[in-house]
């Protein structure tokens, strides 16, 4: 359901940015405006990068093979990285040109009218893929706040949406806001100035989704509740005489390996080892069914404290 639920997003948000771009490039033309043709730049990358997490998205999806034993899931995390960086080399990258050229080389706007109507349009269809995003995230959130949830998500579909959508909206503000004073002073650096302006709030936007994602394509740990729930499990086992911890990898919105560091009682056998650990891995999957796979090492508590604690020095 979540899965749908983030695939529907995205389409959304790629119907409307298309639409949008094109309206603003017939825009552009006939007005000659800087920020509107920085702003269809930006819808038209947009628009591409909605393409690209789509094609993420069905990707992750694969089954799992000999080259990819735990499956495809950071294809997610590896396209919406590129989704940031064409959002600064693209978006970003076009309106500083084209806000600097026009500085340089002052051009009248005409046609205002049409640029309002398009601004409006846009506006519209923006801010029914923002609405879709922002009630997508709002029902996973839970008591976190919308910052928090978005750092804390392992799915970056839809935040990824969301600030886009909510870069795209602030962006139309500010091309309307350029366009106005152009027209009423008579001077286009106004106009030019929101190509500028807009080509920043893009750079901000490319940071937070680069820096979020490369957290997620490196390797982050899956939530904290997961890891308890892990541990609780395998407490319960009457053959584990002391469950000392577990780490685990987030390896794709909904793949996540578990390695369970665990003290059996001394006087089982190996077969009866080797039950134990069959059991745990049952239980891990059907209580979490995003574990790929899971991986147990017999292990004292002694042990597992004093490398945990090397590992934390090593934070330090």
């Amino acid at each position: 359901m979540a899965r749908s639920e983030n695939r529907s997003v995205v389409l959304i948000a790629l119907t409307g940015n298309l639409l949008i771009a094109v309206s603003k490039f017939v825009a552009a033309a006939l007005t000659g405006s800087s920020a509107m043709l920085s702003e269809g730049v930006h819808s038209l990358a947009d628009t591409a990068n909605e393409l690209l997490m789509l094609y993420g998205l069905k990707r992750a999806q694969a089954p799992a093979d000999v080259a990819h034993p735990f499956g495809h899931g950071r294809e997610v995390y590896f396209w919406s990285f590129i989704v940031a960086l064409l959002i600064f080399a693209v978006g970003a990258g076009v309106s500083f040109y084209e806000g600097v050229q026009r500085l340089l080389v002052p051009h009248t706007v005409d046609h205002v009218l049409t640029n309002y109507i398009v601004l409006g349009v846009s506006f519209v269809f923006e801010g029914i893929s923002w609405g879709a995003a922002l009630r997508r995230l709002r029902r996973s959130k839970g008591e976190r706040g919308y910052l928090e949830a978005m750092r804390r998500s392992k799915d970056p579909t839809v935040f990824t949406v969301l600030l886009e959508d909510s870069a795209a909206l602030t962006g139309l503000l500010v091309a309307a806001i350029g366009i106005t004073l152009a027209a009423v002073t008579g001077y286009s650096q106004y106009d030019a100035a929101a190509s500028l302006v807009i080509a920043a709030i893009l750079c901000v936007t490319s940071f937070f989704l680069a820096r979020e994602t490369k957290a997620l394509l490196i390797g982050e740990p899956a939530h904290s509740h997961v890891q308890a729930s892990l541990l609780e499990i395998a407490s319960r086992d009457g053959a584990v005489a002391h469950a000392n911890g577990v780490v685990t990898a987030q390896l794709g919105p909904d793949h996540v390996l578990a390695a369970l560091s665990a003290e059996f009682e001394d006087a089982l056998t190996t077969p009866q080892i080797e039950a134990c650990v069959e059991r745990l891995e049952t239980a891990f999957k059907s209580a979490h069914p995003e574990i790929v796979a899971v991986f147990v090492k017999p292990q004292t508590k002694s042990v597992w404290a004093s490398r945990r604690a090397a590992l934390e020095d090593g934070e330090q």
